[in-house]
């Protein structure tokens, strides 16, 4: 049997990356022979095989033709005579069409090699426009390896345009736009996945609700950088350096969504665009099929950012009535996941992404001060039911109300 280390291992290998998964391509062998080897068969559309010990995947080598719009239209062929290059070659990257023997010889037949040094993201050969998904990698890797400087290759940014031409996007299937998206949302800068779809016109397609932002003006006032695209791409990427958490950054690009709807008679004012956005969030999270725990932050910080700037000159029974909104009374509230959204709102702005965001430890300090009143006091008594429930709840609102008088930082 001979067998190569392929795709994202020896990409990042070179690049003195990362990485966890190692994929394998097969040479020579048949399903068969695979099988009477202990592998064991998981792929449905072609052979693909996981180690009888270490449980990594051993996929034969293959060529594929395609027969059908989108990226399940493909005829694979897997044989014992199909080469090392033949299977390289249908690959999207040059950068991962790389293999790496078991001697340690890199076997790179289409110029990966150059293109890493030269930090060049190149498709392979012209079959790169037959698979709409492709779109999607090469804006991940992008955004994956943006501070290291990599650039898409002018012919490559061409074919991604003539694909969203001829319409091979719209034949993408909500389940891998989301799961490119989700990678995409954990890379260091994310910005440049939705960036690199701009700019080849698939965000329209994609993502219309993130591209009606752009365009749209906003107070220069509070934001020097004016459009509110590009308010969303700062404020994602603000996100990534709060935290690493998926669903926080995701909940910091799309708060601004309602701006989209204001009249362009009302610019560059954006009266009620929080709950306005929410219809607009909806929409993006059901055609999407995003996990519901994702749309509840972004709805929690969409309806609420705006509030959470103010804070410190709210009434205390309406800091208190956000809080309960929010759900920041319970015991798995994401509070902080939310503050983390709202300070890099703050932060996504040209000029003003060092600015300290006292918000959040206010806020957070008045939740304790909430939390912190005997609620045995209101259950061991005579009240019943929703009279319990209130009678906690104001008792908040006054522990909040105390909390603002003593609070050092209010103005």
């Amino acid at each position: 049997m001979k067998t190569y280390l392929v795709g994202g291992a020896v990409r990042d290998k070179l690049l003195n990356y990362p990485f966890t998964e190692k994929d394998w391509v097969v040479i020579g062998e048949s399903p068969e022979s695979m099988i009477a080897q202990k592998f064991i068969p998981v792929g449905k559309d072609f052979p693909v095989f996981l180690h009888p010990k270490t449980r990594e995947e051993y996929a034969l080598a293959r060529t594929e033709r395609k027969i059908a719009p989108g990226y399940t239209g493909f005829n694979f062929h897997t044989a014992p005579e199909v080469t090392l290059e033949q299977d390289l070659i249908r690959r999207d990257l040059t950068i991962n069409a790389i293999a790496l023997s078991s001697s340690g010889q890199l076997i790179d037949p289409y110029g990966g090699q150059k293109d890493l040094k030269n930090r060049i993201l190149r498709h392979v050969s012209p079959a790169f426009n037959e698979d709409p998904v492709r779109v999607l990698r090469i804006a991940r890797f992008a955004a994956r390896y943006a501070h290291l400087g990599f650039q898409i290759a002018d012919e490559t940014r061409l074919l991604m345009q003539q694909m969203v031409q001829q319409g091979e996007i719209s034949h993408l299937v909500p389940e891998r736009v989301w799961t490119e998206t989700h990678k995409a949302l954990t890379e260091d800068q994310p910005s440049c996945f939705f960036k690199t779809l701009k700019n080849c016109g698939s965000l329209a397609i994609i993502f219309p609700e993130i591209n009606e932002l752009f365009g749209v003006p906003q107070p220069k006032k509070y934001h020097p950088e004016i459009d509110t695209g590009i308010h969303a791409l700062l404020t994602v990427d603000q996100a990534a350096q709060l935290t690493k958490d998926p669903a926080t950054r995701f909940a910091a690009l799309v708060h601004d969504l309602g701006k989209a709807k204001t009249s362009p008679s009302n610019w560059p004012s954006h009266r009620g665009h929080e709950s306005g956005g929410l219809p607009i969030l909806k929409q993006l999270c059901q055609r999407l099929r995003i996990p519901k725990s994702y749309k509840a932050l972004a709805q929690h910080v969409m309806l609420h950012h705006t509030s959470a700037h103010k804070v410190m000159h709210l009434k205390p029974e309406t800091l208190a009535e956000m809080l309960l909104n929010i759900g920041a009374f319970k015991k798995d509230n994401t509070l902080k996941k939310f503050l983390l959204a709202c300070e890099a709102d703050a932060k996504g702005r040209t000029g003003l992404e060092n600015e300290p965001y006292p918000q959040a430890s206010f806020i957070q300090s008045a939740q304790q001060a909430a939390l912190a009143i005997n609620t045995d006091l209101f259950t061991s008594g005579s009240l019943k039911g929703p009279q319990v429930g209130e009678a906690i709840y104001q008792s908040r609102i006054q522990a909040i109300t105390d909390f603002y008088k003593t609070y050092p930082k209010l103005e």
